[in-house]
């Protein structure tokens, strides 16, 4: 069940990305988050009254809370690094925050055996190279790694927390709610001060109602990949679950070039190639 959820937080992350990509090529990336985000919270909200969530509302939501602020400073430092490029050597830093569930799961006590090390190490490697990385070529600014670097911290940040919200499914449909609004409250804020400084909120053309659905799933896809990866890591160790839902990249990738015809480089088929080897390691392991 670990590898199943986990594969599955993969499969709605890597999609989730390449929709707020394609967004993000018309409206601003902190309009995005806020829209998506909003959408999220009240189907969630809904889902949450429906269940009785708030019965399990305790003390454990404060990871939840820490999860909800934490995401959105690590998604914009992410842009921000991908506007100072290069793109082929931002992308696949990003992915390194798996550093950190799998650190929380060690220090827990958690030891998987050598096949499911060589299968981390394996899919590790497949990620960071299904990114694209360049091996040459402009340099890249300081700043770019160092925001890529707090991005990864961020998202591996998220992971870990959201797996610490909560112990049972409706606790989790609450967790998740109390992460969105979250979301929500911080990028909006941090919207409105981009617009006070002076930048858009909107296209050109003003809000672009016919992408609703598309804001709705980057929304929806995101949180059930949340939830997807809590169950996961509940279900199994936190090692395999943090590097099997890490393969997102390689989803995003592929998304790509199915429905943009982008052509994969070599060395991302090399990385799909081996992150796939590393998968069925951790899987058989």
């Amino acid at each position: 069940m670990t590898a199943l959820f986990a594969l599955a937080t993969s499969l709605l992350w890597g999609l989730a990305d390449f929709g707020g990509g394609l967004l993000t090529r018309r409206t601003p990336a902190l309009t995005v988050v806020a829209v998506s985000q909003s959408v999220a919270a009240v189907v969630l909200g809904a889902i949450v009254v429906a269940t009785g969530g708030w019965n399990e509302a305790g003390p454990q939501l404060w990871f939840a809370v820490a999860a909800g602020l934490v995401g959105p400073v690590a998604m914009l430092a992410f842009y921000k690094a991908l506007a100072l490029g290069p793109m082929g050597v931002v992308s696949p830093l990003g992915s390194l925050g798996v550093a950190v569930p799998v650190g929380v799961g060690l220090m827990l006590g958690e030891r998987p055996g050598l096949l499911q090390l060589v299968g981390v190490l394996v899919a590790v490697v497949g990620v960071v190279l299904a990114g694209g990385p360049q091996f040459g070529g402009a340099p890249v600014q300081r700043q770019a790694v160092l925001l890529t670097l707090l991005a990864a911290f961020g998202f591996g940040a998220v992971m870990a927390l959201i797996a610490e919200a909560s112990t049972t499914l409706t606790g989790l449909f609450l967790a998740l709610f109390v992460q969105r609004v979250t979301n929500v409250v911080a990028g909006g804020t941090a919207l409105y001060v981009s617009v006070r400084r002076g930048a858009p909120a909107l296209p050109a053309d003003g809000f672009p109602y016919r992408s609703l659905p598309a804001f709705a799933f980057v929304g929806l896809a995101d949180v059930a990949a949340n939830g997807t990866y809590s169950l996961a890591a509940q279900h199994g160790p936190v090692t395999v679950a943090a590097v099997l839902a890490s393969l997102y990249p390689v989803i995003t990738a592929l998304a790509a070039r199915g429905m943009l015809g982008e052509r994969l480089r070599t060395v991302q088929a090399a990385g799909a190639g081996l992150a796939l080897a590393g998968t069925l390691l951790l899987a058989t392991g």
